[in-house]
């Protein structure tokens, strides 16, 4: 059984509706256990026990938001040599353009090093059916390439 690791901040329920949208639909996978937490309750045991993950976080003053960089600083330092490669995603809930929460996520994710299994996932705006669907893909996707070695 492989583990896929959803890790969020939410603090409108924006990201947080993406996520159980990409996570219900990630749970439909055999042989995929999914694992959904929020950013300040994970840390570096549930990191280290998934083979693949799922960062989402709104953009907040052009940034993540401080929990899901709390999480990052969190589990750096202890990851170092033991999550090289594994494959990660993206969900970013964004009133902007998303591109400075795109950019420093994926500059510390290159540090663990992570891989990045799948184009990020930038909604902007309101939360619509569109984006939820393409939540559910985006966690459909991950859970079967998860299921069948493909990453």
């Amino acid at each position: 059984m492989k583990t896929l690791l959803f890790v969020y901040a939410s603090q409108s329920g924006h990201t947080r509706a993406l996520v159980m949208a990409a996570a219900g639909a990630a749970g439909g996978e055999d042989n995929v256990a999914v694992r959904v937490l929020p950013a300040l309750q994970a840390g570096i045991d549930e990191l280290l026990a998934c083979h693949a993950l799922v960062l989402a976080t709104p953009e907040n003053f052009g940034y993540m938001a401080g929990a899901l960089k709390d999480f990052l600083d969190r589990t750096f330092y202890p990851a170092q040599g033991k999550v090289a490669g594994l494959p990660y995603a993206l969900i970013i809930s964004a009133g902007n353009d998303g591109q400075g929460a795109l950019t420093a996520i994926r500059r510390i994710a290159s540090g663990y090093p992570l891989h990045e299994a799948l184009p990020p996932l930038l909604v902007k705006g309101e939360v619509t059916e569109a984006a939820l669907a393409a939540a559910a893909e985006l966690g459909a996707t991950l859970a079967a390439a998860l299921s069948i070695g493909a990453i």
